[in-house]
């Protein structure tokens, strides 16, 4: 049977999901500026935060200018260097074109991360084991979306942080339930079954609506 998920893609994306195969996933370092500009783009919450919401703390959010944060995103991709010694994340490219982006790092590098309750409830877990990694944000390029850009980047989480070092990989998705809206900005964090095909087990449950998906290497 299709899962709920996949059905939503085919009936709100002219063409349906498009097969992972199809799709290219880079280390950010090996992307250019412009590629990395062009998924958050200019409008909306992904150009907004910058994929810095996990590593500014709450008090020093609001402080903090949009400028400021897409700077922070180039120096942690380095971005156009591919021979930086680490970066924050992978690009993934459809037939050359940059459509879609996700953060991967050792769970050390989210200082809000390691603050906040939900991932933590119920379990016994060392904060700053520098062993383990996470996922915490997908971001798809506007008039990409619901085709499938969030399964190939979760299923290329594993070998890149497994490749790093990562003794275990783990990522926080919300429960979509069919019937049950979900908005968009809501997902930045991806769906249980993306991590689901992807390989990830889940591990508890710290909410009616989260998960704390995880591999172990």
């Amino acid at each position: 049977m299709t899962p709920p998920e996949r059905e939503q893609e085919q009936a709100q994306e002219p063409g349906g999901p498009i097969a992972v195969e199809r799709f290219t996933v880079l280390p950010a370092n090996e992307a250019s500026r412009d590629d990395l500009e062009a998924v958050f783009g200019t409008t909306g919450e992904p150009a907004r935060c910058r994929c810095q919401f996990f590593k500014i703390r709450d008090k020093d959010w609001s402080s903090v200018p949009v400028g400021e944060r897409a700077a922070g995103l180039r120096e942690q991709t380095g971005c156009g260097t591919p021979g930086a010694p680490s970066t924050s994340g992978l690009v993934c490219y459809l037939d050359g074109e940059p459509v879609g982006w996700v953060a991967v790092e050792p769970r050390t590098a989210y200082p809000r991360l390691t603050r906040t309750r939900v991932p933590w409830t119920g379990r016994d877990e060392d904060k700053d084991d520098p062993g383990v990694w996470s996922v915490t944000c997908f971001v798809t390029r506007k008039g990409f979306r619901r085709r499938g850009v969030t399964y190939a980047l979760a299923r290329a989480t594993i070998p890149f942080a497994r490749e790093r070092g990562a003794r275990a990989l783990e990522g926080y998705p919300m429960i979509t339930r069919p019937g049950v809206d979900i908005t968009w900005g809501e997902l930045y964090v991806g769906s249980r079954q993306v991590f689901e095909e992807a390989g990830f087990t889940e591990v508890s449950k710290p909410t009616l609506r989260r998960v704390v998906m995880r591999v172990e290497f």
